[in-house]
């Protein structure tokens, strides 16, 4: 829709609402809740010189979210909120101390005397309109889509900024259409342009459109295009089936990527470069998977192989202070997306609701990655194992507290990479205000 017509729309709807009408259906509809969540990080780098090779990290994150209803009308209007405050329980000395026994920085933002941020915080507002159910949302936006998902794993969750339309008017089909301008860091108060890794390059364009249709009650499938300013252009392919077989369901995911070069890193131009091996800086990836899960009573086991081909790596957007991809290898500490790379997953997990323990669930997960492109010998293979244990309170005072337990290890052969063993423990609430 253009400009001048969403104005003159918005305009026309707001002409026969008194001030009073419109304020009262703003906020009848409202919805508000404060999510705490009290993170304890730890990581050990089992290999390479650096030192020190630790960090450990504790904080208290906060995030007041504020969602308004629609004034009535044929366009409805409202505004969305979202205000994020981290505060800093402890963490390592300065990065210039030399005796330091932990790095800091993994969790909260860095002074410039290299000493982490007592406490980090942002506010980002929303505006929004609608007709029928169509939406479009101008200002801060946290989509999870194919080709761009806000990276959540850290003491405040990553957002954007740009504008996006959704819409549900046609039967089965949802189509999503969207800009993003600049992306926040986890550990940040600051809003980047945007690049991916290898590029040092920011842009301030990044397009996507696309949709899911629903083909049968059992068969989803997705088609979305994205692209990258002067970096890359992107297609995916998915489809998402669901089989009953028995007391059971078995669900299968497959996922196709091709992305290319764009722009200036097509014309290999400086700082536009990707990561990859012997690609010239030049995108240059597919990246095809399927992944098979079977659960059935509590029980789930999923199987999977993902295998990337062209000389880059996978690309997305990656500012350099944490993000995700859209892999079904997308793990705890790897990704698995390195030129070439061939990875098999086994996952298994049970919810204990099965067993008269509603609220527990348990997971563990194994990626084994092979044949990555390197100049090095021998230097082509990691894997990573992945436990979790999450609980969250049914009855009494702390009633819906979650705790969540997280170990993982990574041991790599790909030079560059270090061995990592990680633990995050985590304490969650959320806080229904409205």
């Amino acid at each position: 829709m253009k400009r001048h017509t969403l104005a003159s729309a918005i305009a026309a709807s707001l002409f026969g609402l008194s001030h009073s009408a419109a304020a009262s259906a703003l906020i009848e509809n409202s919805k508000a809740t404060l999510d705490t969540r009290n993170f304890y990080f730890n990581q050990d780098n089992r290999s390479g010189d650096a030192a020190p090779s630790y960090g450990e990290e504790w904080g208290q994150g906060f995030v007041l979210s504020f969602q308004s209803g629609y004034t009535e009308g044929a366009v409805g209007l409202g505004f969305d909120a979202i205000a994020q405050l981290g505060i800093r329980l402890d963490s390592g000395g300065r990065t210039s101390k030399a005796d330091r026994s932990r790095n800091p920085g993994n969790l909260f933002p860095l002074d410039s005397n290299g000493r982490a941020a007592d406490e980090f915080s942002r506010i980002d507002f929303a505006a929004k309109a609608r007709i029928a159910n169509t939406e479009l949302r101008y200002g801060v936006l946290q989509p999870k889509l194919p080709v761009l998902t806000y990276n959540d794993g850290r003491l405040l969750p990553q957002t954007f900024r740009g504008a996006q339309i959704s819409s549900g008017d046609i039967d089965k089909l949802k189509l999503t259409i969207g800009e993003i301008r600049q992306a926040s860091g986890r550990a940040s108060s600051d809003y980047d342009d945007l690049r991916i890794a290898g590029g040092s390059e920011r842009v301030d364009r990044f397009r996507y459109a696309g949709g899911d249709y629903v083909l049968t009650e059992n068969l989803t499938t997705s088609y979305y295009f994205a692209e990258l300013k002067d970096y890359y252009r992107q297609h995916y392919l998915g489809a998402v089936h669901n089989l009953a077989l028995g007391d059971g369901k078995l669900t299968t995911d497959l996922r196709y990527f091709d992305s290319n070069a764009h722009g200036a890193n097509d014309d290999q131009r400086a700082g536009y470069g990707a990561s990859g091996f012997n690609n010239n800086g030049e995108v240059d990836n597919q990246a095809a998977s399927a992944l098979f899960t079977f659960s059935q009573s509590g029980h789930s086991l999923g199987l999977g192989y993902q295998h990337l081909s062209g000389n880059s790596n996978f690309p997305f957007i990656n500012n350099g202070d944490g993000a995700t991809a859209y892999l079904i290898t997308d793990s705890q500490i790897g990704k698995f997306q390195r030129a070439g790379e061939r990875t098999w997953l086994a996952r298994y997990g049970y919810d204990f609701a099965a067993a008269g323990v509603p609220g527990l669930k348990a997971t563990a997960s194994y990626l084994r990655g092979t044949d990555v492109d390197s100049a090095v010998a021998g230097a082509d293979s990691e894997w990573e194992r992945d436990l979790r244990v999450d609980y969250k309170v049914q009855s009494g005072y702390l009633k819906d507290l979650g705790i969540s337990l997280r170990h993982a290890s990574l041991r790599s052969e790909v030079a560059g990479q270090r061995d990592v063993d990680e633990v995050r423990a985590i304490l969650s609430y959320s806080f229904v205000l409205r």
